[in-house]
């Protein structure tokens, strides 16, 4: 039998009511779909959504020649194509909670479905960029602060913690590989447990300190070593298969502009569906029910792996605890 609730007559207005709301809470839990190159959704054209990426210009060294046009250049264009995928869900509502319920089910269903929308399209973003092999892993640090080389997940131990120094060598890869900056920095995405380590750095600069609240990132937190930092609890935890024994390990991602598309959730890729009571004919010949649930059409796509560092880390106060998201 389905979970039951219910519902109210609806109106134009309400509806449009209901879907700002849907997106607004949605929109709070877009951490990693905000930083990614924004794409329509393909409207009549098919599953297949193309990103184009544009190839740098090469060094224009040779010397111009007095009086003589230069033949110039091209603009070299590439695509990436991804398909997209329709997610969603819904709850059902009762006539009886409409006459007995002190709240506005709807809008609190809508807020719900809303936030469920958001972290559903999120991590559809966060598996694929994930998913890159651009990686850097934490070296182990014993007492004496001596540094030894980890080559892989399996090899983490809690002494691979996210560090300044980590941060610097990441930083510096994007920059040997000409990854552009983000309005001057590069950005990171980092679970809380990692926050709490690298926030205690003495080179940490909280948000706060350097931005006003209008010009912040969503889930940003602070900057260090030319990196602003956004924390998500949705930031990849992996644990089990491919880890160390009994210890979680943190992906954080560092990343310049360009490095991967995903499609809009405005214009068509998130919508709320309120059917009313009576709307189901004879499946409802009582006008006993209603239903408020959400619909998405969503992708994402790693446009230049080079672009994009997933630095692995564990944290010695939470490894041993922390599950897999």
């Amino acid at each position: 039998m389905e979970n039951l609730n219910t519902t109210a007559t609806l109106s134009s207005e309400m509806k449009t009511f209901y879907d700002l709301t849907l997106i607004d809470e949605a929109q709070a839990s877009l951490v990693h779909d905000q930083f990614g190159q924004k794409r329509p959704i393909p409207a009549g054209s098919g599953k297949t959504i193309e990103f184009r990426k544009f190839a740098p210009l090469a060094k224009a060294i040779t010397p111009l020649t007095e009086g003589v046009t230069p033949s110039g250049n091209n603009l070299s264009v590439s695509t990436v194509t991804a398909t997209v995928s329709q997610y969603g869900d819904y709850v059902t509502q009762t006539d009886m909670l409409e006459l007995t319920a002190v709240d506005n089910t709807v809008v609190e269903a809508a807020k719900l479905l809303g936030r469920q929308a958001g972290l559903t399209l999120d991590t559809v973003v966060r598996n694929v960029i994930q998913a890159g092999t651009n990686v850097t892993y934490c070296p182990k640090v014993a007492a004496d602060g001596t540094e030894t080389e980890v080559t892989s997940r399996a090899a983490l131990d809690e002494s691979c913690q996210l560090t300044v120094d980590v941060v610097q060598q990441v930083v510096a890869k994007l920059r040997a590989q000409n990854a552009p900056t983000v309005n001057g920095k590069y950005i990171a995405i980092i679970h809380p447990y990692v926050a709490y380590d690298l926030m205690r750095d003495p080179e940490w600069v909280a948000a706060h300190k350097y931005g006003k609240p209008e010009n912040l990132y969503a889930g940003e937190i602070g900057e260090i070593a030319g990196v602003r930092f956004v924390q998500s609890t949705e930031a990849k935890v992996y644990k089990g298969d491919g880890c160390p024994s009994g210890l979680a390990v943190f992906g954080s991602l560092f990343f310049g502009d360009g490095a991967y598309g995903v499609t809009d959730v405005n214009g068509g890729g998130l919508e709320i569906i309120v059917k009313q009571k009576g709307s189901g004919g004879t499946a409802d010949p009582l006008d006993q029910r209603s239903s408020v649930g959400w619909k998405a059409v969503k992708t994402a796509q790693l446009l230049v792996p080079n672009y994009l560092v997933r630095v692995e880390s564990c944290s010695k106060r939470f490894s041993a605890t922390v599950e897999a998201n």
